[in-house]
């Protein structure tokens, strides 16, 4: 029987005191040469005993990438950004001094310190305080850096009193619909039918929103811990981590974790030495929009068609092979380790921004209670924003519950481009909608309606610069909404063409008064009569451009 000490004793002794190069790949770094970068300096530091060669996750600040971070044996750190190919004669000279080779080439220069602090410094990092800083190849970083310490906490409790625990921390769901994480523990533990399921929703399709990825791809053992705490406390045997069929380095990265956790038994029988026994299977995505749905993504698991099931029930009732079933998002159970460990990563405050100052946001340190201490009284902790468009500084942030739009578009992303404006902002992916910027001052906070029907949903924003045309970006919305429909129901089957077609007239200029009437009726009805959240949400970004941009729209049918 293996221990959690003994795990971690074992983790921190195999961790080598050599200088670490961090390249950091992931799906967003990989398109502006990422892997190129982490080839080029793989070649040329071959044979080096003294420097570690780490390819890691990313860590947000997607406008900086490529980075590549090197830390010394004493922990200082220089952070290199938008590296290409150019630079790799120079960085390898900053590594292994030549002073033959530094009259050829001039030094590397390390840039964009200042625009990197100002992108961090307003965040308040928990989920991503390690993405970009450890190997997500490598199980030791993780057990060193205290990982799998909540599992051991969890496994010491009764699953009751985990459900407890994370009931008391006030985690609500992360995937929109913010629903309470632990009451879904709750129904299918008092199922009482075994097996029990649980399933990782990292499907993650619509557009403008990758947090979950970043995750998986950065820091994959955090979410494996999260769902682990969850299969004891629910009372599951059976783990399956549903991932989008694009995704692969996603997949590539969980699959190397679950491996290794294997290999440490941390997964398979009696974990820990407590009696608790859990197998982690991933399972790529069918394919589609609507696969985030969960009992869509529940039959794709079977073998089924991609369509969504009447309920009730519920699947904490009847739900993979008519099993009692919990189904919790990536960044839901992200969250669960840091709640049931006893210290909790809290960032280490950041001095700056200097210049000429390195910048270190994964610096952590111990602090006790930091997910309850943060966000709402009605909605605890932080949360992950993907944010794009016409902004200085896109990338993915994480900040407390309740932060303003504003915060994150002009605070951390720096705003809109020099002499651009802000003319249009997405939020929440194509089930909610539009905003001009005079409504930036909109919380991030679960449950809040706005009257337009905007809703934060699963934390995209994507900004578009002033003269973008309001009902472009409808249409845009409302095409993609009726692309991905299954067709299982006439209401979405039907109505979210039909919507796209009267957005088509308007737009050409042959509509009227009337196609307006009908919009507003079809996004109702469409609503009010459909399936499933696609359907019941596509009439969000109609609404919201009937009441944030009528005067618009009015003059295209006058």
């Amino acid at each position: 029987m293996t221990t959690y000490a003994q795990l971690q004793q074992a983790a921190q002794a195999s961790m080598a005191a050599t200088t670490r190069v961090i390249v950091q790949v992931g799906h967003c770094s990989q398109s502006v040469g990422a892997t190129q970068v982490a080839e080029a300096l793989r070649s040329a530091l071959s044979g080096n005993t003294g420097v570690s060669l780490i390819i890691a996750g990313c860590d947000g600040a997607c406008f900086a990438a490529p980075q590549v971070l090197v830390t010394n044996p004493s922990g200082d750190t220089q952070r290199h950004t938008n590296v290409s190919l150019d630079d790799i004669p120079a960085l390898i000279e900053f590594l292994i001094p030549d002073n033959t080779a530094q009259q050829q080439h001039p030094p590397l220069v390390k840039g964009g310190s200042g625009d990197l602090a100002s992108f961090f410094i307003p965040q308040t990092r928990l989920l991503l305080s390690r993405c970009g800083s450890i190997d997500p190849s490598s199980i030791n970083e993780y057990i060193a850096a205290s990982g799998y310490s909540g599992l051991s906490t969890a496994l010491s409790q009764s699953p009751e009193d985990v459900i407890q625990t994370v009931l008391d921390a006030g985690l609500l769901g992360r995937g929109g619909a913010y629903f309470p994480a632990a009451r879904k523990w709750q129904g299918a533990r008092a199922a009482n039918d075994d097996p029990r399921y649980l399933v990782v929703n990292a499907e993650e399709g619509e557009p403008g929103l990758f947090k979950d990825r970043h995750i998986m791809e950065g820091d994959p053992h955090q979410l494996l811990e999260g769902a682990l705490i969850a299969a004891y406390a629910t009372g599951a045997s059976q783990t399956y981590i549903y991932i989008n069929a694009e995704a692969h380095l996603s997949a590539q990265r969980i699959e190397s974790a679950i491996r290794h956790a294997q290999e440490v038994d941390l997964i398979g029988d009696d974990i820990l030495g407590s009696g608790f026994d859990c197998q982690v299977t991933v399972r790529r995505g069918a394919g589609g929009y609507v696969c985030g749905e969960e009992t869509t993504l529940l039959d794709t698991i079977q073998g089924d068609r991609r369509e969504p099931r009447l309920r009730p029930p519920f699947p904490v009732q009847s739900g993979l092979f008519q099993r009692p079933t919990v189904i919790n998002n990536v960044e839901t159970l992200s969250n669960v380790p840091m709640i049931l460990s006893e210290t909790t990563v809290r960032p280490e405050p950041v001095e700056g921004p200097a210049e000429d100052s390195p910048v270190h946001p994964t610096l952590v340190k111990a602090d006790q209670g930091g997910f309850s201490s943060l966000g709402l009284d009605s909605a605890k902790g932080t949360k992950l924003i993907c944010l794009s468009g016409s902004v200085l500084r896109p990338g993915l942030a994480e900040v407390p519950m309740g932060t303003t739009l504003r915060h994150v578009i002009y605070d951390i992303g720096g705003g809109p481009p020099e002499g651009a404006e802000i003319g249009v902002v997405a939020v929440g992916g194509p089930s909610s909608g539009i905003l001009p910027p005079t409504e930036l001052d909109m919380e991030i906070r679960p449950g809040m309606l706005h009257p337009s029907g905007v809703v934060m949903g699963g934390g995209g924003i994507m900004v578009m610069p002033e003269g973008i045309s309001a009902i472009d970006v409808v249409r845009q919305l409302a095409a993609y909404n009726a692309a991905e429909s299954c067709g299982k129901c006439t209401p979405c089957r039907e109505g979210t063409p039909r919507m796209v077609q009267i957005l088509d007239r308007i737009s050409s200029g042959n509509g009227s008064n009337t196609d307006l009437e009908e919009l507003r009726n079809l996004a109702e009805i469409v609503g009010a009569a459909s399936l499933c959240g696609l359907g019941q949400m596509s009439g969000s970004p109609i609404n919201s451009a009937l009441h944030f941009f009528a005067d618009e729209l009015e003059k295209l049918v006058n």
